[in-house]
């Protein structure tokens, strides 16, 4: 080497003098060498990955220009430098090797960079990160030289001036290229900057700066965020996991297979006889088999094809997994120099001989060791993030994709909520456990050095210090199993609160009519008692272990020391050993506090991954039975099929041959329960196969019976993503009978239909599942009853416009479900289905001269039905569903109704025309605004209309939150515990700096005596005072978090019964225009975040903050100018935290916005799946789907990504206090000593991490604060009036029962129209009263004024005298009674349902139950009166439901009664018996029916017939047959002549 440079290459006296250098030779060899070698290494490799992924060339940049210009110079320079070495060899003096070799290296290496810099055109990252590397490492390896040169100049300017300037020269190119290096080049190709930014930008996150500024100048809103990258998109990640899902599956399912082979091999043996089936089934034996099959089903479920779904989800992501192992591997090892590093500083200050340049050096290293340690950590926890969110996504896309396909039996095991919680919860749950994965490895690595460097320090007796440790992490595990059951405990209360509140919400309109309110409120507040109770006995004994947590470190110090100084009396602590010990514990502390976190999320997410592979294992839908053929001269043929809906259970499709011609109406009859839907679901290919098949030729379309209904807009339901053709949808429209429904629902077809359609009617409903079919122009149609839910007009018109031989869908193959005996003439063949098979099948009159059972039951039925059947024009189930009328709907009789004369027919159409006009005045009539809207074309923005949008968007806080609401939930807490909190904690902070001081006293002794002479009692001392301010610390935090715990619990009960109170206590329009889920939100998410999130946030922050102050005094003390620092510092570090804050939690907010559509639409097409897999949409709903995930995917990935941003500087900010604090210590050194360094610099390197931690518990609290803010929104919701005032009625009142309205006008909403418009009428005392009138009259809103559900916009009701708005709610509602239209019933048990107050006695309950023909029944049930109800009453038959509400009625006895007449939910026998009963049981009141079946109300006193909210006649039935008029009409309609034919 020396001959190589004619030089010195290697001495250590040159570093002996404070001016410190390197040898020349030395700096010109390997400094030369190490930044070449590194580009030569990975350039071949680089440029073979940039052939291999090579996207189409970019245009040539000024950026592109100007690099490859600088670098050219450079190879300029060095072919320059060559000439000069060239032109002075002349031969005198031999010039070194190393003149030649260099500039020659140069030359070649500057050509590979030209070539790597052209290379990126082709790359969407246009700068290459080592590339940016090289350079930085050519810059620094070349201070060195550039000193010496500077050196060598300044001392002789004559020496190698040429060669010194072109060095200079080329130094200062390098730099201009290294700065061009860092800057981004904008690129247009994706919306996301991070694909383009350079290599300095991307690990400094400075790509991101836009959008924080963004986010601090406004708040943000979706379109402002960027995509993701291509790869980590939905689509893209799902393909990759699938190849790999399936691989592994079907491994596993092999597996499985073996194992159940084995079982059945060994259970063969032991096998039950099975039951006769024709042995007489008495009770017990059919209870036995239930509960085998139940047993069976149990076994069944257990066992699945198990762990492929890990080694699937490592396979996809690998990669990344690899990556951030890396990272993680670099950061912990460097981790354990910072210890290093302080030893060193603290020697150098203790010795006051060494060179102040080792003091610099020792500083710098220090800062550039911290800052690769923040790249690295930020680096790792980025690539977790976006993993994490990556698996979030595969299992979110997968979970729906999977749902499309399950099969019906395996669909059965979940409801829609466990499903919607698999992509929720369980998806949330592996998000969580990937971002800390690599914790596992990096814990035992961390723990093991730290134990390996401490007993380097200290020897044996660390041990003492981590067998504490060790010890404590038992003892936190004990803990923690004791929370966990109480948190599991916990949740049964929360899930049974929040049953009861969805149940009330559901059932709302009851509790106010029955005025129960207070009853099921007592039952939510002695749920929430319990769960109070636990969330104190939680909150105990967490801050057991934060006590535990906050001693540890203490602890550990003072026995490790103490052993130490104890073992041996020549062990003398020093400030060396102590403060280096103590950093060393702090990094200890980390991994073993993560430990028992980590175990317990991998355990959840076990738990999680199970239940995934259950359902990912679960069969498919087998459609292998329905054969698609194109070519064939039948359209559907059943030959031999049998269908079953669970393999365990009879078949309900048995041997069906059946042909169906193209073009044929098909009729399908029979009782209920014949298997009539499941004939049509096994052609859907929805049920198990047992054997036979089905052949279909052509597209289907379904409409099924229970009719789904998509949240958007009445068009694209109708649409259904088909395209837009007006001609065909007008037709669709007008055969649907949809036109009048559409004029009168606000906005038109463009109204929004809330969530299940629940502003629609039945009726509505139908026929816009019907519409939707008929638009999509299949070549089958499958009809499951579509009439059912309509009118008699109604039906006659769909049937003839749009089903029967003449209808839109004449030539179409149509299967038709039926119970409307009338339309069957008109088809071309009937098939009666009995049990699942086929009686007979045949045209009409072919089955009719059969006189088989179809002919017998037509003529059974044609006998009773005659009257009947007609009646029901006036409106069957039209009534509005339960949700009251916030959109009445209206039936228009269609035009061409054969059966009414012309006379009539104009009659009928005056009165109706009228309740047109009235509610079309500012709209034009909708054949006509569809007629102009295409003219109109794009200038079509429609405004909304008043009332179309129903349900108001939810209201998302903007900003920052307000600082009312900190205030509300700490006058919650109680101002009084707050300071006593806050005065804790200062005295914990306190003590913190005592016994730091108190070490840094200890450790100087080392310097006054020696091993000799050290005093056992000042050892004692020592000892004794630092243990004493550790335990201190420790109680201090004790008392605090407890006190803490006890007053955020008071303020959780406080706001939970203000918003319980408040809720009970709105109005009912607030229900109508808020869906359930909203609020029941409020009483989920909100609450539960108050009661376990919020607490821990503010301690967390308070104790954050408190340890900074407490950190930077400390520092103050000992470098009094450090004080000047921190002002910058600090400036930089609230500014980060402001523009973050900001948009950190408006991120936080999209996140959770665009969130909840995933999930509705995942719910929404998990309950219509057989109509999508009938239309065939299945791809379309996924891409929907994708496009949600994408979206939220989007807010997530910018979430993770700020928080890195602030990281990054935030950890700068600390970083460059450990620097300032480092050089500050080198400056003044001789005024310091050790023990002082020690003790400044372990607090320092211990700042970054609490810093970092401030901003991030700022954040939170700002965003859990927003629960608080959510729920002061619905603390402040408007009242109904008071349920009890100082004016109490009589206790008898109403006595008499005389109801007196005197122009009584109503509305539903302030912005509405009226919808009784002046009602004067009186009542007299017993009377019976029937109302009549078409939908939308104005009858249900009659009854919701005498319950005041509505307020009077005018005018008065009086009963027996007394004004109703003058008395309190409960007063009235409490002497009324009524039997609703839809018997809601609440889960609990019978008595509960009867009697929430307990106030009548077991016999007066019995002889309600007796009355309302229930004895029988309930007597025969085991618990009898305790009997457990289900959710909606689920468990029992609609007309039970319907008589259970009869029973509610007469126990009540009061002495008005309102009945709104259950429609189509109770058949002729159930519907007789009420009628009976309430002739007998009421005829000493006054009672006001609601009719839709004339003849139900022909034996009243009197008929008020309404029409468009006013009395159009009031009158005896007698009187008003006499006249004609609108009711003479309608009963002529109904087949009713006079009152003596009415009858059954």
């Amino acid at each position: 080497m020396e001959n190589f440079c004619n030089s010195t290459f290697w001495n250590s006296s040159y570093l002996n003098t404070p001016e410190a250098d390197l040898p020349l030779c030395f700096e010109q060899t390997v400094l030369v060498w190490i930044p070449l070698g590194f580009l030569w290494l990975l350039a071949p490799w680089q440029l073979f990955h940039v052939y291999r992924s090579r996207t189409k060339t970019s245009s040539i940049t000024k950026f592109y220009l100007a690099k490859q210009i600088l670098v050219g110079s450079l190879l300029i320079l060095a072919a320059i430098e060559l000439a000069f070495v060239l032109t002075e060899d002349s031969g005198q003096a031999t010039i070194p090797p190393v003149k030649y070799t260099n500039p020659i290296l140069y030359l070649c290496t500057w050509i590979l960079v030209l070539l790597v810099q052209h290379s990126r055109l082709w790359c969407i990252q246009k700068n290459s990160w080592y590339l940016s590397l090289f350079w930085i490492l050519s810059i620094l390896c070349g201070t060195f030289q550039f000193q010496t040169m500077l050196r060598a100049l300044i001392q002789d300017s004559k020496s190698n001036m040429v060669y010194s300037c072109l060095y200079f020269v080329s130094y200062g190119f390098q730099i201009l290229i290294l700065i061009l290096s860092a800057l981004s080049e904008p690129s247009d190709s994706s919306h996301n900057p991070s694909s383009t930014a350079s290599f300095l930008s991307s690990i400094t996150f400075s790509w991101y700066d836009s959008m924080v500024l963004k986010g601090y100048k406004q708040p943000l809103t979706l379109e402002d965020i960027w995509d993701v990258d291509e790869d980590i998109k939905t689509k893209s990640v799902v393909s990759k996991f699938e190849v790999f899902m399936t691989r592994d599956l079907q491994k596993a399912k092999r597996a499985f297979q073996r194992r159940q082979q084995k079982n059945s091999r060994r259970k063969s043996g032991a096998t039950l006889p099975g039951l006769d089936k024709n042995q007489s089934q008495s009770q017990d034996v059919l209870v036995l088999e239930e509960s085998k099959k139940k047993k069976k089903k149990s076994e069944a479920t257990k066992d699945f094809p198990k762990s492929w779904l890990i080694k699937a989800i490592f396979k996809t992501f690998y990669i990344v997994i690899l990556k951030s192992f890396i990272a993680k591997l670099v950061h912990d090892i460097l981790l354990f120099l910072n210890p290093q590093l302080l030893k060193f500083l603290i020697t150098f200050v203790s010795d006051k001989d060494t060179y102040p340049w080792v003091g610099y050096l020792c500083a710098i290293l220090l800062f550039a060791v911290t800052l690769i340690q923040t790249f690295c950590l930020q680096y790792y926890f980025q690539l977790c993030f976006i993993l994490g969110m990556s698996v979030r996504t595969t299992i979110m896309a997968s979970v729906y994709k999977k749902a499309l396909t399950l099969s019906n039996l395996a669909r059965k095991q979940y409801t829609i909520g466990e499903t919607v919680n698999l992509m929720s919860v369980d998806a949330q749950k592996l998000m969580d456990v990937t971002n800390y994965m690599h914790l596992v490895w990096s814990s035992a690595l961390q723990i093991c050095l730290a134990i390996f460097f401490l007993w380097r320090e200290l020897g044996p007796s660390v041990f003492a210090g981590v067998g504490v440790m060790i010890l404590l992490v038992p003892v936190n595990g004990i803990l923690a199993t004791m929370n966990r059951n109480i948190q599991v405990k916990n949740m049964k209360n929360k899930d049974q609160r929040l049953k009861l509140m969805n149940e009330m919400l559901s059932g709302i309109k009851i509790l106010k009519y029955f005025a129960w309110e207070p009853s099921f409120k007592d039952q939510v507040s002695n749920i929430r008692k319990k769960e109070l109770k636990n969330l104190l006995a939680f909150g105990q004994l967490q801050s057991i272990m934060i006590f535990l947590l906050q001693l540890a470190p203490v602890l550990v110090c003072v026995v490790t020391f103490s052993v130490y100084v104890l073992v041996d009396s020549n062990n003398i602590l020093d400030a060396e050993k102590a403060f280096t010990s103590i950093t060393l514990f702090n990094i200890l502390r980390f991994p073993l506090t993560m430990l028992p976190m980590l175990i317990s999320a991998m355990l959840q997410a076990s738990v999680s991954i199970d239940r995934l592979e259950k359902y990912f294992g679960g069969d498919d839908l087998d459609t292998s039975a329905i054969r698609r053929v194109s070519n064939f001269d039948k359209a559907v043929q059943f030959s031999e099929a049998t269908f079953t809906w669970d393999r365990n259970l009879e078949a309900s499709v048995r041997d069906v041959n059946l042909d169906i011609m193209p073009g044929q109406l098909v009729a399908v009859v029979g009782t209920v329960g014949s298997g009539k839907s499941s004939l049509m679901s096994a052609m859907l290919g929805e049920m198990e196969h047992i054997h036979g098949h089905i052949t279909i030729k052509g597209t289907t379309a379904y409409v099924p019976q229970q009719s789904w209904i998509q949240n958007c807009t009445i068009k694209d339901n109708i649409l259904f993503g088909s395209e837009f053709n007006e001609e065909r949808y007008k037709q669709v429209l007008e055969a649907c009978a949809l036109l009048p429904d559409l004029e009168i629902l606000p906005g038109g077809d463009m109204a929004e239909i809330g969530e299940k359609g629940i502003n629609l009617s039945g009726g509505q409903k139908q026929r816009i599942s019907l519409a939707r079919a008929v638009y999509q122009n299949s070549d089958i149609y499958i009809l499951d009853d579509p009439l059912s839910a309509v009118d008699a007009h109604v039906g006659k018109h769909i049937f003839d416009k749009v089903l029967g031989p003449n209808g839109l869908l004449h030539g179409k193959t149509r299967l038709l479900v039926t119970h409307s005996i009338h339309f069957l003439p008109q088809v071309d063949e009937i098939v009666v289905l009995e049990n699942g098979t086929i009686l007979e099948k045949g045209s009409y009159n072919t089955l009719i001269a059969n006189k088989g059972v179809f002919a017998k039951n037509q003529k059974l039925f044609m006998k009773r039905l005659n009257p009947e059947e007609e009646v029901t024009v006036n409106d069957d189930s039209e009534e509005e569903d339960n949700d009251g009328e916030l959109i009445p709907s209206m039936e228009e009789l269609p035009e061409e109704s054969a059966s009414l004369t012309l006379k009539r027919e104009k009659s009928l159409r005056r009165t109706m025309s009228r309740s047109i006009r009235s509610s079309s005045k500012h709209r034009k009539s909708l054949k006509d605004s569809l007629k102009t809207r295409k003219a109109n074309g794009l200038k079509e923005r429609e405004e909304l209309v008043k009332g179309q949008k129903l349900i108001q968007k939810e209201f998302m806080e903007t900003g920052k939150v307000k600082f009312s609401i900190y205030v509300k939930y700490l006058q919650a807490i109680g101002l009084c515990s707050i300071v006593f909190i806050i005065l804790i904690y200062t005295m914990n902070s306190v003590a913190f700096i005592g016994s730091n001081l108190w070490l840094s006293a200890w450790t100087s002794d080392s310097q006054t005596f020696n091993s000799t002479t050290y005093p056992a009692s000042q050892r004692d001392l020592r000892i004794g005072i630092y243990a004493a301010l550790g335990i201190a610390q420790g109680l201090c935090v004790l008392g605090a978090s407890i006190l803490t715990v006890y007053s955020c619990t008071h303020a959780s009960k406080t706001l939970h019964k203000h918003l319980l109170n408040n809720i009970l206590r709105a109005p009912m329009s607030f229900f109508d225009t808020t869906p359930t889920g909203r609020i029941v939100n409020r009483f989920a998410g909100d609450i539960s975040t108050m009661d376990d999130m919020l607490p821990q946030t503010m301690r967390s922050w308070i104790l954050c903050f408190l340890g900074i102050i407490s950190t930077l005094v400390m520092i103050c003390m000992a470098t009094p100018v450090f004080a000047i620092i921190i002002i910058p510092l600090g400036i930089i570090y609230v500014a980060v935290q402001v523009f973050y804050v900001s948009t950190s939690r408006q991120l936080r907010r999209l996140d959770s916005v665009t969130r909840s559509p995933i999930y509705s639409h995942f719910s929404e097409t998990v309950s219509g799946l057989p109509v999508i897999r009938a239309f065939e949409h299945q791809p379309r709903f996924l891409a929907r789907s994708e496009m949600g995930i994408d979206t939220n995917q989007k807010c997530v990935f910018s979430w993770i990504t700020s928080n890195r941003w602030l990281a990054i500087r935030l950890e700068f900010v600390g970083n460059m206090i450990v620097f300032c604090s480092g050089l500050l210590l080198v400056i003044y050194k001789s005024t310091l000593s050790g023990d002082t360094v020690g003790f400044v610099l372990s607090n320092a390197l211990n700042i970054t991490q609490t810093l970092n931690w401030l901003v991030r518990m700022t954040s939170e609290i700002e965003t859990n604060i927003v629960s608080v803010e959510r729920i002061t929104e619905y603390i402040n919701v408007e009242n109904e009036a008071p349920w009890v005032t100082d004016r109490r009625p009589p206790p008898d009142w109403p006595s008499k029962g005389e109801i007196q309205f005197n122009n009584y006008q109503v509305r539903y909403r302030p912005e509405l129209d009226l919808v009784l418009k002046g009602i004067t009428c009186a009542i007299k005392s017993t009377e019976k009263i029937g109302v009549v009138g078409r939908t939308g009259a104005g009858k249900s809103s009659l009854t919701n004024c005498l319950f005041r559900i509505l307020e009077p916009a005018g005018g008065q009701i009086t009963i027996d005298g007394i004004d109703i708005a003058s008395i309190g709610l409960h007063d009235l509602r409490g002497k009324l009674t009524i039997i609703p239209q839809d018997p809601i019933l609440f889960s609990g048990s019978l008595r509960m349902n009867l009697d929430p107050f307990n106030t009548y006695s077991d016999e007066e309950i019995w002889k309600a139950l007796e009355l309302a023909h229930l004895k029988s029944f309930v007597a025969g049930l085991t618990l009898g009166l305790s009997h457990e109800v289900a959710e909606a009453g689920d468990n029992l038959s609609i007309g039970q439901r319907q008589l259970l509400c009869l029973g509610r009625a007469l126990l009540r006895k009061s002495k008005i009664l309102v009945l709104d007449e259950a429609t189509a939910a109770v058949d002729l026998e159930t519907d007789h018996l009420i009628q009976t009963t309430i002739r007998n049981e009421f005829s000493h009141c006054t009672v006001i029916t609601i009719a839709h079946r004339l003849h139900t109300i022909m034996d009243c006193d009197k008929i008020m017939v309404l029409d468009n909210g006013k009395i159009v006649q009031y009158g005896s039935p007698e009187e008003l047959l006499e006249n004609p008029g609108p009711f003479y009409l309608m009963a002529k309609e109904a087949g009713i002549e006079n009152i003596t034919n009415t009858a059954l």
